[in-house]
């Protein structure tokens, strides 16, 4: 049986920095993702919006005439 004792040991300051850069890269991926998915979505509805007015419109055009 083996005594070994996992052994945390300090980061050193290159370590901290390279997380700390790699943290922030995976933030602004992770965000700009987000940012991408929100456009396609008021994109998409902005779209159907206008498909739906103008199919309204020429149901009105329709009924009066």
């Amino acid at each position: 049986m083996s005594n070994h004792i996992s052994e945390r040991r300090t980061p050193t300051a290159a370590e901290r920095e390279a997380r700390k850069v790699f943290r922030d890269t995976d933030a602004k991926a992770a965000l700009s993702e987000y940012q991408r998915a929100q456009q396609a979505l008021h994109a998409n509805r902005e779209r159907l919006k206008a498909e739906r007015l103008a199919r309204e419109a020429v149901s009105d055009q329709k009924a009066k005439t």
